[in-house]
């Protein structure tokens, strides 16, 4: 049997690639680090901005104590046709509440399970990029994408 051969990537196109998986993965697998353990579970976000992403949380969860401990996580999302985008990052508590409002807004299933933007167990993760990757299936090697930092209005780097 032959090895499968990965379709060539143009690296003009690899920023666009890595788009494309993002968003056609609602759930990417979030890492973490508990003491010496690394977790990982399924998210959800709830907003991106070219690869930075947020993802709300519970502060009742296990993975508050994680990330407090240990900021640095990484995202991992995966298409129907096998291709990866992996996001190195750090997570940091979003503070910025005109943005916290345009996540709420446009968020009903955060609206219905919390009932209240106020609601003192809703953390917003804000996850900036460090790094980010692009694998096309069976190519079995990473191409480092180019992205600029996001800087929301009012929210410093």
């Amino acid at each position: 049997m032959a090895k499968p051969q990965a379709e060539p990537v143009d690296p003009k196109q690899v920023a666009q690639l890595a788009q494309s998986v993002i968003e056609a993965d609602r759930f990417p697998y979030l890492a973490t680090i508990d003491g010496d353990q690394p977790r990982v579970r399924p998210v959800s976000p709830v907003k991106t901005e070219g690869f930075t992403v947020y993802v709300a949380n519970l502060r009742g969860y296990h993975k508050t104590l994680e990330i407090e401990a240990n900021p640095k996580v990484e995202l991992c999302y995966l298409d129907d046709h096998h291709d990866q985008v992996r996001i190195t990052g750090q997570a940091e508590v979003l503070h910025d509440r005109v943005l916290l409002q345009e996540i709420w807004n446009t968020n009903p299933l955060l609206r219905q399970y919390l009932g209240d933007i106020d609601n003192p167990e809703l953390i917003v993760y804000r996850i900036r990029p460090t790094r980010v990757r692009f694998m096309r299936e069976w190519a079995l090697e990473y191409i480092d994408v180019p992205f600029e930092p996001v800087v929301s209005v009012g929210t410093p780097l």
